[in-house]
């Protein structure tokens, strides 16, 4: 059977997918990349936002237009939060909520009558990682949060924490290794709690990853700004430990913070950037920042932008407030208006481009190295430091770069396009 996998919104979802399909694959079926002639389509839902539940309607709709003979399993945010509208949507036929993500690739088998065809199973070493054409491995580590930010209704969607063993998540790192897999990004609803069900954490996590894979490059997803030990940040002594970190401020305004039920206050957040900077030189921090959150004052936004500039973050995932229905917030006074809101962001924008192009300008003629991930039809190539910066290189000889690391001079600023340009260094 021939299995079509797709997904809308964070690295969770992306690696439940890949996760999904090892196991499809285990099963004897094969993962493609197009939907047209599949058996089964599978999406993964978001709804984080407005927008990604109006997404991820259409993205099941459109899934099954493409293909309207396939059988269509939904799962993710947005079908465990609206589970009877997911299923009134008359061309879904199995509903998986976020609870029994676990058991998707099983439930799908039995309760669409799909049998396991192991004579077809796909050729040994075949990783459907690369099927959908990708050069690193999203690796689940945990799920849920025992946190309840007001806006956020993922932890609803989501759940308790759960964290896997470490045994488990060790055994897939070392897997996706042999496939050819040169980094590999561990990710989570709350990374920064792994392990609470455990009695471990995230630091003994990365140790044993050190210790007991051999994977090249290890990144982080997500990190909430709390819960990181002190010996946290001496990990990335490391080479293998790449130095990107994406701490989600969410507001650069203490008042505004505690109405979202934060628990890290910007002095507190600046303590914990300086130490990580203070360990790893070449830093990158990216961050999340929630603009028109419901009561928030000329005064609260000048704090937050004031706190936002001296803060050296070279990207800014910048989202539009929108209530939840479920959320504390939804529920709070004052909500900021749409023209507010949209002025808002056009300004931090602006600030954000500005802070890229000073973060990348720090960069250029320094030296670093780089995974190469695809070249385009005019021949550059586009691979990611080990802190995160995409470089672009124009390379017009036979070399086929796909999956190596090579070691490469940053030479120039594309701001535009919050890129660098560069040259290997043989």
């Amino acid at each position: 059977m021939q299995i079509h996998l797709k997904t809308l919104g964070c690295r969770l979802n992306e690696a439940e997918l890949e996760s999904w399909a090892e196991q499809f694959q285990a099963k004897g079926h094969r993962v493609v990349q197009s939907p047209d002639h599949a058996d089964l389509l599978v999406v993964n839902t978001c709804a984080v936002t407005r927008e990604a539940v109006k997404k991820s309607r259409q993205i099941i709709r459109r899934t099954h237009k493409q293909n309207p003979t396939a059988k269509l399993v939904v799962s993710g945010c947005y079908a465990t939060l609206s589970p009877d509208i997911t299923a009134d949507i008359d061309c879904v036929d199995l509903v998986v909520n976020n609870q029994q993500k676990d058991q998707l690739v099983d439930m799908t088998l039995n309760q669409l009558d799909i049998e396991s065809m192991p004579a077809i199973s796909a050729e040994p070493g075949e990783a459907a990682i690369f099927q959908r054409g990708r050069n690193r491995a999203f690796i689940k580590v945990q799920d849920g949060c025992r946190y309840r930010c007001s806006f956020c209704i993922v932890t609803v969607a989501r759940g308790n924490e759960k964290s896997r063993t470490v045994e488990s998540i060790i055994s897939d790192i070392n897997s996706i290794h042999r496939k050819g897999i040169q980094e590999v990004i561990l990710t989570g609803v709350h990374l920064g709690g792994y392990g609470s069900d455990l009695n471990c954490n995230l630091t003994y996590l990365l140790k044993r990853i050190l210790s007991e894979t051999t994977v090249p490059r290890i990144r982080l997803g997500s990190l909430e700004p709390w819960e990181l030990d002190d010996d946290f940040f001496e990990l990335f002594s490391s080479k293998r430990l790449m130095p990107h970190l994406h701490l989600p401020l969410q507001s650069g305004s203490n008042s505004v913070l505690k109405r979202m039920a934060r628990r890290c206050k910007t002095e507190d957040f600046s303590v914990l950037i300086n130490n990580a900077k203070n360990q790893m030189p070449n830093l990158n921090i990216t961050t999340d920042i929630i603009v028109g959150f419901p009561g928030e004052t000329k005064e609260e936004w000048q704090a937050s932008l004031s706190y936002i500039k001296k803060s050296g973050f070279s990207h800014i995932h910048i989202f539009t407030y929108s209530p939840r229905e479920g959320t504390k917030a939804a529920t709070l006074l004052n909500q900021v208006t749409s023209n507010v809101k949209k002025s808002r962001s056009r300004q931090l924008h602006s600030i954000a481009k500005e802070m890229r192009g000073e973060f990348l300008s720090e960069f250029k003629n320094t030296c670093h190295h780089v995974l190469w991930e695809s070249r385009d039809e005019q021949g550059r190539w586009t691979g990611y430091t080990d802190n995160f910066i995409r470089v672009i290189l124009n390379d017009q000889s036979e070399n086929n770069l796909e999956n190596h690391i090579s070691l490469v001079e940053l030479t120039d600023v594309n701001n535009n396009q919050g890129i660098m340009t560069g040259k290997l260094i043989h």
